[in-house]
C-alpha cells in the first residue's frame, strides 16, 4: 500500500515537472539572485522578448518582436503576436507566460466591455490601467509584465509591473531586451513627436534590441493608437519595419 502511494506521488510530481518545463514564455527578466519569487513555484523565467511603448503628440505606439522561445534556448514560434487591442482606442503589449497573457487579454477585454455597459461610456486609459494592475496583482498572472497604450482626451502610456504596480510614463520597455531598448529610447526620445516619427523610433528601438539580445528577434509588430482606433501591423523582419517607417518620415 505504501509503495502504491509513493508511486502515485512520484508520477504526479513528474507530470507537474514536465508541464511546467514545457510552457512557452515571452520574456520577463529573472531575479538577479537566481531565485524564484516566493509566490511562484514554477521554474525561473529565462526566455526573451522586447516590448515597448512611446507617447507622441497625438498618438501612442506599442512595438514588439515576434519571437517566442522555450527556456530561452529553443524558438517555438517566430510569429508570436505580443500586442493585442483591448478596446476601441487601447492596446496592450505583454511579456511573460504565453498562457497568462492569453487569459489576461480575454479578462481585460471583458472587464472593459462590462464597464462600458454599466457606465454608458468607455473606460479611460487610466481606468483601464488600474483594472489591469488589479488583475495582475490579484489574479493568477504571476509571470506577466505589460505596457498599455491608449487615447481618450490625450494619448497615454502606462507600465504595469509583475506585482500589479501602475506607472504613467512617456516611454517604457520590458522583457530581456529592455536594457537595450531603454538606452535607445533615452537617446532618441523627444516630447510631442509626430505619428511618423514615433512609429519610426519604436521600430528602430526594437531593431536595436534584437541586434544584441539573442532571445528577441524574427519580426516586428507595431500598434499605432490614435483617435481613429488601433492600427496593428506586422513586419517580417525588424529591418523591414525600420525601412518602411523611415520612409514615412522622409
Amino acid at each position: 500500500m505504501r509503495q502504491r502511494v509513493h508511486d502515485r506521488t512520484v508520477a504526479r510530481n513528474a507530470v507537474e515537472s514536465i508541464a511546467s518545463a514545457g510552457e512557452d514564455r515571452f520574456a520577463v527578466p529573472a531575479r538577479r539572485d537566481g531565485q524564484t519569487n516566493s509566490d511562484d513555484s514554477r521554474a525561473i523565467v529565462k526566455t526573451g522578448t522586447t516590448i515597448l511603448g512611446v507617447v507622441g503628440a497625438d498618438v501612442a505606439v506599442l512595438a514588439a518582436d515576434t519571437r517566442a522561445s522555450l527556456g530561452g534556448q529553443f524558438v517555438t514560434n517566430q510569429r508570436a503576436r505580443k500586442i493585442e487591442p483591448v478596446d476601441d482606442r487601447m492596446a496592450v503589449a505583454f511579456a511573460g507566460s504565453v498562457s497568462d497573457a492569453q487569459s489576461f487579454v480575454r479578462r481585460l477585454r471583458a472587464d472593459l466591455q462590462l464597464y462600458k455597459l454599466r457606465h454608458g461610456r468607455p473606460a479611460s486609459v487610466e481606468t483601464a490601467a488600474t483594472v489591469a494592475g488589479d488583475l495582475v496583482r490579484r489574479g493568477p498572472y504571476r509571470i506577466l509584465e505589460l505596457v498599455l497604450a491608449g487615447v481618450d482626451d490625450a494619448p497615454a502610456l502606462y507600465q504595469i509591473g509583475r506585482g500589479g504596480s501602475v506607472m504613467r510614463t512617456e516611454y517604457a520597455a520590458s522583457g530581456s531586451g529592455m536594457q537595450l531598448a531603454y538606452g535607445a529610447l533615452e537617446n532618441a526620445y523627444e516630447p510631442d513627436l509626430e505619428v511618423t516619427a514615433i512609429r519610426s523610433l519604436a521600430c528602430s528601438v526594437v531593431y536595436s534590441a534584437t541586434e544584441r539580445d539573442t532571445a528577441s528577434g524574427d519580426g516586428t509588430t507595431l500598434a499605432t493608437v490614435t483617435d481613429d482606433g488601433v492600427d496593428l501591423e506586422t513586419f517580417d523582419t525588424p529591418e523591414a519595419a525600420v525601412a518602411e517607417t523611415s520612409e514615412e518620415v522622409a
